[in-house]
């Protein structure tokens, strides 16, 4: 009977011991996620876009043959990882090209359009990554986007094409640091923003290079669900930049490097290279170093635009 006792005690005292453990445990995650839990109150989002009263949000990403990898699967990956607090995923996503003929990205993936501009829904975001030159079809489409379009983003030189439908002139954009002079060469009526990681300029706004675009979307999260949503795709995402909290942080970029002559700079990208080997031109007197030919090639038809530019 005494050995019956003993036993039961025992037995008692674990399971006392077991479920002090577990609370103990529920309650540390409790206090974890508390820590990354949105609060209740939050301060109101800079220039915030209208969430829909129901349904979802369809975002486009125009892409063509070339299309940057990282461009548009950046931001792909920002808007489908955003889970609202009642279990939503608010975001319906697809790509659209100028046909449903397969498209070659960046690395020679192979993707089959979801639509073709034909046939496309309309969007309320519309991603535009570096790709090849649009066509003039593929243009009126996107004009015809924008003008319904909560937002129109380009990302790293999608500047570009974005441009080439004229919804940039007279604004602020930014692109890719080794293109801000080809950008504002060829676009002189655009206001080349250096050193942004990206620029909102009404319903249009540009990202820097490559994984800028993924904090410009994560910018477009916030404005439409708050900053603590933001940050808690963010979080899922285990994604540690803060870019998207500060438009100006990609600063480093924004003074090109000095031009010497033991290290020359190409007047077009801005990048050092090796007057050993580079190709070059003369122009009043001077010789210029480029990164490649085709750099050498844009200097060439416009040497005073560029010289102009790499005063500044």
């Amino acid at each position: 009977m005494k050995r019956t006792v003993w036993l039961l005690v025992v037995a008692l005292s674990a399971g006392m011991l077991i479920l002090s453990l577990a609370e103990s445990s529920s309650s540390t995650a409790s206090r974890a996620f508390a820590a990354r839990a949105p609060e209740n109150k939050e301060a109101a989002v800079a220039n915030p876009l209208t969430r829909p009263a129901k349904g979802d949000i369809p975002v486009a990403f125009l892409i063509s043959e070339g299309a940057v990898m990282i461009d548009f699967t950046g931001p792909w990956e920002v808007f489908q990882d955003v889970h609202l607090p009642n279990g939503n995923m608010p975001f319906r996503l697809f790509t659209v090209a100028p046909t449903l003929k397969p498209i070659h990205a960046s690395g020679g993936m192979k993707i089959i359009p979801d639509y073709s501009i034909a046939n496309a829904p309309m969007p309320k975001i519309l991603v535009i990554p570096a790709q090849s030159e649009l066509g003039p079809a593929t243009k009126a489409w996107v004009r015809k986007v924008a003008t319904s379009a909560d937002v129109t983003i380009s990302v790293c030189t999608g500047a570009f094409a974005l441009a080439s439908t004229g919804l940039l002139s007279g604004k602020p954009a930014t692109t890719h640091h080794g293109a801000y002079n080809s950008l504002a060469t060829k676009y002189p009526d655009i206001q080349v923003k250096r050193g942004a990681r990206f620029v909102e300029a009404g319903n249009l706004a540009s990202a820097g290079g490559l994984s800028s675009g993924i904090d410009l979307a994560l910018r477009v999260v916030e404005r439409y669900y708050g900053h603590d949503a933001a940050r808690q795709t963010a979080f899922d995402m285990e994604y540690q930049g803060e870019g998207w909290m500060n438009p100006d942080s990609n600063s480093v970029y924004a003074h090109p490097y000095a031009q010497v002559d033991e290290h020359p700079v190409c007047p077009v990208c801005g990048m050092e290279v090796d007057p050993a080997t580079a190709p070059k031109s003369v122009y009043n007197g001077k010789t210029y170093y480029f990164m490649n030919e085709q750099h050498k090639q844009q200097f060439d038809a416009d040497p005073q635009s560029y010289v102009e530019i790499n005063k500044h």
